[in-house]
């Protein structure tokens, strides 16, 4: 199942009775044998699914810091008692199936409504969150759960309108139907509302529940403890009396930007404990809310509008809070430290704000407290030292100075996250032994890496990339871990995500442990081969040891050995030989072996990686035939064979519809031969066709801590962009020794970005259907043997930024306007028959003048049509976002950028770490 990071995840699992049942006994001893009729419906319902091992195991491990579990559903044996099953709670008299927990279960496929599931009639409660049913209805037959009390369909890709036949479901204490794409009609709302009187627990978040009409939340259940509606599309005034009632103790009505809420201004006090307002437009008036909801343990006041910005502290009179998020504000200044009751937090979350300064140091004269400076004089003030503090989250700041010295020791830390700052010096050693995730990356620490991080028993994730870090990265650090103060076992494998990237590490490739999901050491000095140990690591699904001096042949194994590999970079490195047959390798999204001295046959095995999007092989000396297998490639998006030693024709396609999916073509640099291949331009179906879906980049749909760059020749000069825009799209053929006329139906390919043929023997005239190319940029037909006039129609590109016709056989007028006053000499020179501006050649023997207004509306002083070049920078904007992205961009936590783009790791850590669902 592809996992979408879009927001933080809050799980609730620990507190849920989802979980609580999950984790009884399936039977005792002396149970009866499981009814046979629930025996026969569980192994039908389970083999009408599809089951990823994988899933199974990384979920676990989000949970437990175990990737080993298996999913449930492998215990299920036809002819072994089903009491007896992972997941399957049976009643100790009757033997029938009473609870169903298959959380994270790895399930795939659609839930019919003639499914056996619903067989299973005693049900009391089902838990099926975190697997994928493939946007499965939530049918009517849901409702013959008569005797269910907890629903759990959390994040299951369940779609459409919610059955009311839920509403049948009387005797319900918990219901979680969050993060579906589902529709909450007010009719159904209001059958829910009337018959589940023992209503407890009620979960709607990123439901579309826009109908409602929000009064109507005050008929729920007057037992409701917990009420959770993020991002549910509400709008409209929020009922009061919700914060009156006497047993509700947690509520979330985050990101529902068109809600208004109004606190009442007399004094009155809500017996609320957990309040979550993130990312909504609501005023928040701190020192109000502070005296309204005294009780709070957990405030959630993300990306808000605060009335009063500078001024943090009225928190200091929350005295009963352990949980607290004031992320994606922005807030400025000192962090007011002695506004957060740091003696009772277990978490804090203050990233992405504009806070400055350096972090608090223990007091000489107090080892259990931390002093800082006061913002309003010379004194030092001091607040004590936060020793139950489990999450801290400083990311996305200005803050600068050293990583203080009591972070290294506090007992309970587990998540650590101090990424995009301006912190110096070295990253001393841990003397806890409790961290499960560290995020130091892009600061301006150096040294070496700390040999304790690799002794934590429970480290899942480290990130320490963009930084100066040095030394040698060893073997047995990673595999070993031999001398840990920390382990009073055999350590497990927890270590999923690890990236060092962007240092200055030198030394071999360390062996990578076989948890690893995600391994990256790309951009630092390491040398020698890759080594065949790195096989063993199966669990792989990013490798990145890219931009390094790494050399030798590529080992066998390694087109081998992980159905999981999603990502295999190595690019621009000095690896020789052959590339490996690729057997396994069923799920590789991207394979980057560009910049290598890769030399023999592009491997025809290549064909089973029928998930491939992106094959760049450039800039290597790899030789053969035009490799037209790849048209049986269904998801190629991007094809880069630039500068090689591939030679012949090019175009007879075997498959039926060939690259329908390709955007990116570059053949150039090569010794191709014969006419351009037409028959693939006539299937180039992405590229005939302008994108209309939302921008993005390429990797977006699955690891976001990756990203593949590509050399473009963009405008005559080669560029590199860090991302890959989903919108790009371009064909390279130039270098090669293509001949014969362009064809016409170029001009289909509306898509199209750039446009280059530059360097080959093409003769004839240069087609007038290039008009159509409405999006185009950059088009360079120079050094060619084209003859005849340049089309007028040329000039109806307003988006044309570059154009390069040098070095042919051109004749007439150079058309004028628009675009086409922009371009100077260069662009025509070499073509002894052309005429007019902006070549000092006149036409019809008559002095050619650059165009004067009464031929171009608008033209500015320098004969320019600043309306059509402005048309074409704003075009630029495409290629902009992408070159400006490796200037521009200030870190993986923006917040715009994070609505799609934040980063999957920290995404699937929180998860774990927020402790709840909302």
């Amino acid at each position: 199942m592809v996992w979408f990071s879009r927001l933080y995840l809050f799980l609730f699992l620990f507190y849920s009775p989802f979980y609580l049942l999950s984790s009884l006994s399936t039977s005792s001893p002396t149970s009866p044998f499981c009814h046979p009729d629930d025996t026969s419906a569980l192994l039908q319902f389970k083999n009408s699914l599809s089951i990823s091992k994988l899933d199974c195991g990384r979920y676990h491990y989000m949970l437990f810091g175990d990737a080993s579990r298996p999913c449930q559903t492998m215990s299920w044996k036809n002819g072994t008692d089903c009491c007896r099953w992972d997941g399957v709670t049976c009643d100790d008299i009757t033997g029938h199936v009473i609870g169903l927990n298959l959380t994270r279960g790895g399930l795939n496929g659609i839930i019919q409504s003639n499914s056996s599931l619903f067989r299973l009639a005693h049900l009391k409660s089902l838990v099926l969150s975190y697997n994928d049913f493939n946007g499965s209805r939530i049918s009517s037959e849901f409702g013959r759960f008569e005797n269910m009390m907890h629903l759990d369909l959390y994040y299951s890709n369940f779609s459409g309108q919610v059955a009311p036949e839920i509403s049948k479901l009387s005797k319900l204490h918990t219901i979680d139907l969050s993060r579906n794409d589902l529709r909450l009609e007010a009719s159904t709302l209001k059958r829910i509302v009337e018959n589940t009187t023992n209503l407890t627990e009620l979960s709607l978040s990123h439901l579309d529940m826009s109908s409602i009409a929000l009064i109507s939340l005050m008929n729920l259940s007057s037992s409701l403890t917990s009420l959770r509606l993020s991002y549910s599309r509400l709008q409209g005034k929020f009922p009061e009396g919700m914060f009156r009632r006497p047993n509700l103790q947690a509520l979330y009505l985050g990101g529902n930007t068109n809600l208004s809420i109004s606190f009442p201004k007399y004094n009155w006090s809500s017996p609320l404990k957990r309040l979550g307002l993130s990312s909504t437009n609501i005023p928040i008036d701190l020192p109000h809310l502070v005296k309204c909801f005294q009780n709070l343990n957990a405030l959630s006041l993300s990306n808000c509008h605060f009335t009063r910005s500078d001024n943090l502290l009225p928190l200091s009179n929350l005295t009963k809070l352990t949980r607290l998020d004031l992320s994606y504000n922005n807030f400025s200044g000192q962090i007011p430290w002695n506004s957060l009751n740091l003696g009772r937090l277990t978490f804090l979350n203050l990233a992405k704000n504009m806070f400055v300064g350096h972090l608090p140091e223990i007091c000489t004269n107090n080892s259990t407290k931390l002093c800082f400076p006061s913002n309003s004089s010379n004194d030092q003030l001091e607040v004590s030292l936060p020793l139950y503090l489990e999450t801290l989250y400083l990311q996305g700041n200005l803050l600068n100075g050293s990583i203080s010295t009591w972070l290294y020791s506090l007992p309970s830390l587990k998540h650590l996250h101090l990424s995009t700052n301006q912190f110096t010096g070295s990253i001393n050693e841990f003397h806890s032994c409790s961290l499960e995730s560290l995020s130091l990356n892009q600061n301006r620490l150096h040294g070496h890496i700390p040999r304790s991080l690799f002794q934590q028993v429970n480290l899942g994730a480290l990130d320490l990339s963009s930084n100066s870090l040095t030394g040698v990265v060893g073997f047995d650090q990673f595999s070993k871990q031999n001398k840990s103060s920390c382990r009073t076992r055999e350590l497990p494998n927890s270590l999923w995500f690890l990236d060092i990237s962007d240092n200055q590490l030198q030394g071999l490739v360390p062996i990578p442990p076989p948890s690893l999901n995600f391994f990256s050491m790309s951009n630092n000095q390491l040398t020698g081969n890759i080594p065949s140990q790195i096989c063993n690591a199966s669990s792989l699904e990013v490798l990145d040891l890219s931009n390094n001096t790494l050399n030798g042949s590529l080992p066998p194994c390694l087109g081998n050995f992980s159905e999981n590999l999603w990502v295999l970079d190595l690019r621009n490195n000095r690896l020789q030989g052959m590339i490996p047959i690729f057997a396994k390798l069923k799920s590789l999204r991207i394979l980057n072996f560009y910049d290598n001295q890769l030399e023999g046959p592009l491997p025809q095995s290549l064909l089973t990686c029928k998930e491939l999007k992106v094959l760049n092989v450039g800039n290597n000396k790899i030789n053969g035939s035009f490799p037209n297998w790849l048209e049986y490639l269904p998801e190629l998006q991007v094809l880069i064979l630039r500068s090689n030693r591939f030679y012949g024709p090019v175009g007879d396609p075997t498959a039926r519809f060939p690259f329908q999916k390709l955007r990116i073509m570059d053949l150039s640099n090569n010794d191709f031969t014969g006419y351009l291949p037409r028959k693939y331009f006539e299937s180039l179906s992405a590229m005939m066709e302008s994108y209309a879906g939302e921008f993005g980049y390429m990797e977006d749909s699955y690891y976001l801590d990756y990203t593949d760059s590509l050399m473009v020749d963009m405008k005559g000069v080669y560029t590199k962009l860090e991302k890959i825009p989903t919108i790009f799209v371009f064909i390279d053929l130039s270098r090669n020794q293509f001949l014969g006329e362009i064809p016409n139906l170029i001009g289909r390919l509306k898509s199209l970005h750039g446009l280059n043929f530059r360097n080959n023997e093409l003769s004839g005239s240069i087609p007038p259907s290039l008009r159509n190319l409405s999006n185009l940029e950059w088009l360079d037909l120079s050094s060619n043997q084209l003859v005849g006039i340049i089309p007028e129609q040329l000039a109806d590109l307003t988006y044309l930024q570059f154009l390069k016709l040098s070095h042919n056989k051109l004749v007439g007028p150079i058309p004028h306007g628009k675009q086409f006053n922009t371009f100077d000499n260069d662009s025509y020179i070499g073509n002894s028959g052309l005429c007019g501006f902006p070549i000092s050649k006149t036409c019809n023997n008559e002095q050619e003048q650059p165009p004067s207004p009464t031929n171009v509306q608008q033209a500015g002083d320098d004969g320019f049509d600043w309306k059509f070049v402005w048309m074409g920078y704003i075009s630029g904007l495409v290629i902009g976002l992408s070159i400006g992205y490796i200037v521009l961009s200030s870190g993986k936590f923006d917040h715009w950028f994070s609505q799609w783009a934040i980063r999957k790791m920290w995404y699937k850590l929180n998860a774990r770490l927020r402790g709840r669902r909302n």
